[in-house]
């Protein structure tokens, strides 16, 4: 028997996608980049980049890297915003046969010393502006080889050199740093690189579908990150997936290269980074905004041409409903508002549909399922405040503690089964075991209930996972690093909710001395933590709620006083 939600796919949605349609991410890469190449791929401060430059440069880098004599499948991280050098080394990576391990370039020097080690990466591609943040654990780490870009490295040769000097000399965006090479490390400019790189050929990488395609870090209950792995089936699942269901959206430009999407989310980030894939797919084009939170900037590049596609984030269309330069903006090119990340708010989604004219579809998935899980169809034309349907060859299953189906209607948590979903957690065997079922569904700490035309609705977090602008952060990790501040006994953290990022971050702390003030706390955090993980308010308690065996409880204190 079917699974109830099919009936309800717009027309034209298949019920299953085929991943193995290729042999490798690298052969839909490259099936692209010769098909489309003399198509525009992407424009970042008004310099584009075609297909074919794509083709050329991530050739020669992946030519480089292999010159390195890395070993096939051997992780190389790749950390930097959303500029041309993402899209050049990610395709260079895939296509060399090797493994991206995405790092997110505002981590503190402890996040990032975590995930190299965890990941066992031997080389990196990173913006120089966070070069210093990898200086200080260089040494600790199984990094040999560095490449370093700038900002202007693919913007042309005389606007990348203004962008170069502005950067590091004008606007003091590069910190000073010197990386150790003590142990045996090399570094490499990106220039140099793409130069070494033309003086070899591309060796086709050999990976399989089954080869690992990303390490996409994700956050722990434990403390520590986990990196989701995901193969080239997963990949290529997750990519014809949004495909596919996107497709009624686009009907009107049945020539998709034509099609023109935002990148303002992190690339590095798994939602972003699916949207990239799609486009790359299609042989459409992106926006590259590097920093999305300039939104004066931000609104300037939409004036500058039609775009269909917009993925986002419930704060970011926030952001942009508050500029007045962006409600006067022309919408009638776009296609699709595409939300995710994290829930979007009733208020927001019919702010936006007043303001544009396009519904705010809502979606939801996962590090862990390449991004894709549900979504609702395309062709909705009101907010729903639910999170749709399974996409295809996604099966939701809604269980209860022991792992059996509920009955429709019935909360419990919310597990999904596809071809997009993770093999498990790296170097993590007990961590694997607990994220799935025994009849093979991954367990997503969300409590949710499927009604009875298969729209699933989340209403609770089994976890206490915070979700700060679509970011998870967890607070065992935040409670083990606060814990390390002088004069802290006893920490908890909890998530409280906030109109511009959907929840805040609130620290109550268990002091051995009034010396320790919030300024303190909130200076230690900065020092320790990236942005999204720092706590917006800190209270001092005399004690902390526990149970009879002494673990805090955390529900006691989302309660206001």
């Amino acid at each position: 028997m079917d699974p109830i939600w099919l009936q309800h796919y717009p027309a034209g949605v298949p019920h299953t996608v085929d991943p193995e349609a290729y042999r490798s991410v690298a052969e839909l890469i490259e099936e692209s980049l010769k098909k489309n190449a003399n198509q525009p791929f992407s424009v970042c401060m008004d310099h584009w980049m075609h297909y074919r430059d794509l083709d050329l440069l991530s050739a020669r880098l992946g030519a480089w890297l292999q010159g390195l004599g890395l070993e096939p499948g051997a992780r190389v991280a790749i950390m930097l915003p959303n500029v041309p050098q993402f899209a050049v080394t990610m395709a260079a990576v895939l296509r060399a046969g090797y493994t991206c391990v995405n790092v997110n370039p505002l981590y503190t020097a402890r996040e990032l010393e975590h995930q190299l080690k965890d990941s066992g990466a031997s080389a990196i591609v990173i913006l120089e502006n966070f070069a210093h943040t990898l200086s200080s654990v260089l040494e600790r780490t199984p990094i040999k080889q560095v490449c370093i870009t700038s900002l202007g490295d693919l913007l042309g040769p005389v606007y990348g050199r203004w962008i170069r000097f502005a950067a590091r000399h004008l606007a003091k965006m590069v910190p000073a740093y010197a990386l150790p090479l003590g142990n045996g490390c090399q570094v490499t400019t990106f220039p140099q690189a793409l130069a070494l790189g033309a003086q070899r050929t591309l060796v086709p990488s050999t990976a399989t579908l089954d080869s690992i395609a990303f390490l996409q870090y994700t956050g722990g209950t434990t403390g520590l990150s986990k990196g989701a792995i995901l193969t080239h089936r997963n990949i290529i699942a997750a990519t014809l997936q949004a495909e596919v269901w996107f497709a009624p959206a686009m009907a009107s430009q049945p020539d998709r290269t034509k099609l023109h999407s935002i990148a303002a989310l992190p690339l590095y980030h798994i939602f972003a980074l699916t949207l990239c894939l799609l486009t790359i797919r299609q042989g459409s084009s992106l926006s590259l905004i590097p920093n999305p939170r300039d939104i004066a900037k931000f609104v300037g590049v939409l004036q500058k041409r039609p775009f269909h596609l917009l993925p986002g984030v419930n704060t970011l269309f926030n952001a942009l409903l508050q500029n007045p330069q962006f409600r006067a903006l022309d919408f009638s090119s776009l296609y699709m508002t595409q939300a995710g990340g994290m829930a979007a708010s009733e208020g927001t989604a019919r702010e936006w549909k007043k303001v544009t004219g396009n519904t705010m579809i809502e979606g939801w998935g996962m590090s862990e399922t390449c991004a894709i899980g549900t979504n609702n169809p395309v062709t909705n034309a009101e907010y729903t405040g639910h999170i749709g349907l399974p996409l295809p060859s996604i099966y939701v299953a809604i269980k209860d503690d022991a792992g059996h189906d509920l009955p429709l209607g019935e909360s419990g948590e919310l597990c999904i089964q596809g071809p997009n979903v993770m093999t498990g957690y790296y170097n993590q065997p007990q961590e694997t075991a607990k994220a799935f079922t025994d009849d093979g569904y991954l367990r997503t700490g969300d409590v949710g209930v499927m009604d009875t035309q298969g729209f699933v609705r989340i209403i609770d977090r089994k976890k206490d996972m915070i979700l700060v602008s679509g970011f998870n952060v967890y607070p065992n990790e935040l409670e083990n690093v606060i814990s390390l501040c002088p004069h802290v006994v006893e920490c908890a953290a909890v998530g409280v909710p906030d109109e511009k990022q959907g929840e805040a971050i609130k620290v109550f702390v268990v002091r051995s001395s009034t010396a320790l003030d919030e300024d303190t706390v909130l200076r230690f955090c900065s020092e320790n933590l990236t942005g999204y993980k720092r706590p917006k308010y800190i209270e001092f308690r005399d004690a902390l709620p526990k149970t009879n065996v002494g673990k805090i409880l955390r529900r006691e204190l989302r309660v206001p006083q």
